[in-house]
């Protein structure tokens, strides 16, 4: 059977992603540069079957996908900077809810309006921390289009599996050029389908409490069981509770469920780190420059540098990192902002002190050119 090889941009990419999971609504609101993820998924979702819908902003589509999937949908929303910002609340109600959605940032200069045509990576923090409460988060992102395709569907499955908003954090830039993907034939990629409970229709249901397995299996509305959604602290129910013991229990839950599975969830790629004496940890449009830097300095200078590139930034991965970069003489940290994952590098290495930062503000890509000036100030070699 002959493979199916397609020469597209990043937001197609996302899109054959989203489709491939079993996406079948996408509510929306159009914003420089994430539009074309809205347009091409009003375009494919009605001819399988889905909804697509274009809210009158960016809390409304928040709002709305929220509500398509209680109704058993698979559901996603795209959006950048200022819609970032607006979707927080509603964020913070699926995570107290425990709703699976995606929600595709594709990150543009900043704040405010910014610079809508060009990349950062500044919103990585917000990612984690953006909506307020004590809370965890699942946050993604890719370097290459094939990768963007594979993090799309895993993002998919991850919200099902953990009932949370996961975030998509691609860069313009990475959306916005085009390379080669190839479309798996289905089944060749894992997809995680809702889990539904197994409790009769007629019979007590509790939305919120875990079963032997670990999960929580959820209820489609309408589809006969009683139980209730609301963003207060509430009980497996689903009614508000805001007793101490249920208040903590509940906290305490909406965190673990994912920061102590960071280990399962992370996902990371490798280059040259066998021997690697400097390491330089990137994610997202910055590894590719950073994979240059390296490749230049083994073969100009025999320097020995390695790639660790973060697919998951959020949970981070604490374990993983210090593992990679332990034994290292110096880490490099690239990234398109003043310092937001450079933070949590050296929280977690032994040597902070042996952890620099390589940057760019100035809403260009982050260049070999850049990483290399921090490699020459480390060893002293190079031009």
């Amino acid at each position: 059977m002959a493979k199916n090889i397609q020469f597209i941009p990043g937001s197609d990419a996302c899109i054959e992603g989203a489709l491939y999971a079993g996406c079948d609504f996408f509510a929306g609101y159009p914003i420089t540069p994430s539009s074309e993820v809205a347009e091409g998924l009003a375009a494919a979702l009605p001819k399988r079957g889905g909804k697509f819908i274009q809210m009158e902003d960016e809390i409304a589509s928040m709002a709305c996908i929220i509500g398509a999937a209680l109704a058993g949908k698979k559901v996603m929303t795209a959006t950048s900077g200022p819609g970032f910002s607006l979707k927080q609340e509603g964020i913070g109600y699926a995570c107290m809810a425990e709703v699976p959605c995606v929600i595709a940032n594709i990150q543009r200069g900043g704040p405010s309006t910014g610079n809508p045509t060009h990349v950062a990576q500044g919103d990585t923090m917000q990612a984690r921390w953006g909506s307020h409460g004590d809370h965890s988060i699942i946050a993604m992102t890719a370097s290459n289009l094939q990768d963007v395709f594979k993090i799309t569907v895993e993002a998919f499955n991850l919200a099902e599996k953990y009932r949370t908003p996961v975030v998509l954090m691609f860069d313009e830039s990475t959306q916005h050029l085009r390379e080669k993907v190839v479309i798996p034939e289905p089944g060749e990629i894992k997809v995680v389908d809702r889990i539904r409970t197994n409790i009769p229709v007629g019979e007590q249901y509790y939305p919120y409490l875990t079963d032997e397995n670990g999960q929580r299996p959820m209820s489609d509305f309408g589809a006969g069981h009683r139980f209730h959604v609301t963003g207060l602290h509430h009980n497996i129910m689903g009614f508000p509770d805001v007793s101490p013991e249920n208040v903590n229990a509940l906290i305490h839950h909406l965190v673990d469920k994912i920061e102590s599975k960071a280990n399962e969830i992370a996902m990371y790629k490798e280059y040259y780190m066998d021997d690697a004496e400097y390491v330089i940890v990137a994610y997202g449009t910055t590894t590719r420059s950073a994979l240059q830097a390296a490749e230049d300095y083994r073969n100009q200078f025999g320097i020995k540098v390695g790639v660790l590139e973060l697919q998951v930034v959020w949970p981070f991965a604490d374990d993983i990192v210090r593992e990679k970069c332990a034994g290292a003489k110096a880490v490099i940290v690239a990234e398109m902002n003043m310092g937001q994952i450079v933070r949590e590098v050296k929280r977690v290495v032994a040597e902070p002190e042996k952890v620099y930062f390589s940057n760019r503000v100035d809403n260009q890509i982050i260049k070999p050119a850049d990483i290399k000036a921090a490699i020459r100030m480390i060893t002293g070699k190079g031009v």
